[in-house]
């Protein structure tokens, strides 16, 4: 009988190595190792440091506002572009304009007036949208312009006393600090004064904005007396002669009895060591509340001698129109606008610069 010869299975670690798994162990055979080359080191260039923007201040704050209107001016050039696309400027084309910008908060009185004004230079013509924005930004510039006031510090008076009002959630103690910001970089000494004292937060914020601007601010626990509180301000700014004192006051409408009392009796107050204080009341009002400006200007005009307006968040809302109509009723002084939240965001207001944001013009 032939014998056979089988093949003995390889075992798993002789299957590794190629071999048998019961074959003995054999030297390991050293390969040669070859050195790495070496790798040449690049040093890492010096950092570039940007070289400062050619472009002036004025350019980029009013890039500023026509994006900060973006919202405000959407609405009013999508509205403009649908009615008078290849369209004579008819009867119903002025009466859905008129609409147009009724809804965009520019009030009755404003927009029958732009319109009326509109019509008769172009009546029953053709007219394109590009057109029509550009006279509707014409004629709101003349609105805007008589009430486009600079707040001017009088350098006669240490300290110029500014009295902030406004409902709370409106903005007034962010305004007041980035105008701490705004005169400070002019060279001016600024103090504030955290009136606010029934919101703790209120104080705790104008302490950061003090931090920020490097202001002194004068502050009370909460609960204190705000008229005792502006007070001692006033006298801790005519003691360093400061050129500013910006005083944030509350803003509880839910009891408007109370709020009044406390206004009138923080002005009473500050006339008994300033008979002419406060120098300014400035308004501050929330632009995303639309028409509802009107009656908060109507309330705080009873309350105290408001003497201009600040008109705050203009870069939230699609009612940038109302700035208009409080133009066209009250007359009050525009001061400034907010179109954002950086520090820079709050500027003194130009009519024209506005006017062209709103339409979405350049």
């Amino acid at each position: 009988m032939t014998k056979q010869t089988t093949t003995k299975k390889k075992g798993w670690l002789g299957r590794l190595l190629g071999g048998s798994g019961d074959a003995p162990a054999t030297t390991p055979v050293e390969l040669p190792v070859e050195p790495l080359p070496e790798v040449p080191v690049i040093p890492e260039p010096e950092p570039e440091i940007p070289a400062p923007p050619t472009e002036p201040a004025k350019a980029g704050w009013l890039g500023r506002i026509k994006q900060g209107l973006a919202r405000s001016s959407t609405k009013l050039t999508q509205g403009i572009t649908d009615l008078f696309t290849k369209r004579k400027l008819d009867d119903a084309a002025l009466e859905e304009l008129e609409e147009l910008l009724i809804t965009a908060d520019l009030g009755v009185a404003t927009a029958a007036r732009i319109t009326a004004k509109l019509a008769k230079n172009r009546f029953d013509q053709e007219i394109s949208p590009d057109e029509v924005r550009a006279a509707l930004a014409e004629d709101i510039a003349e609105v805007l312009a008589p009430v486009a006031v600079p707040l001017v510090i009088d350098p006669a008076r240490k300290p110029h006393v500014v009295m902030v009002v406004g409902v709370n959630g409106s903005g007034k103690t962010t305004t007041l600090g980035k105008m701490a910001k705004y005169y400070k970089d002019q060279g001016l000494s600024v103090t504030l004064a955290a009136g606010d004292t029934f919101r703790a937060a209120a104080v705790e914020q104008l302490k950061i904005w003090g931090e920020r601007t490097g202001c002194p601010v004068i502050a009370r626990d909460q609960g204190a007396d705000a008229a005792g509180l502006a007070f001692d301000a006033l006298r801790e700014a005519q003691r360093r002669q400061d050129d500013l004192l910006l005083i944030d006051t509350a803003g509880r409408l839910q009891n408007k009895t109370d709020l009044m009392a406390e206004l009138q009796k923080i002005v009473r107050v500050l006339r008994k060591h300033d008979p002419e204080a406060p120098h300014t009341v400035l308004l501050v009002l929330d632009a995303t509340v639309g028409q509802n400006a009107h009656s908060q200007v109507e309330i705080f005009r009873d309350m105290t001698d408001v003497t201009g307006l600040v008109l705050t968040k203009l870069d939230g809302t699609a009612r940038g129109g109302v700035l208009v109509a409080l133009a066209e009723k009250f007359k009050l002084p525009v001061h400034a606008i907010g179109v954002g939240e950086g520090v820079d965001d709050l500027r003194p207001f130009e009519a024209k610069a506005f006017a062209r944001g709103l339409m979405g013009l350049d």
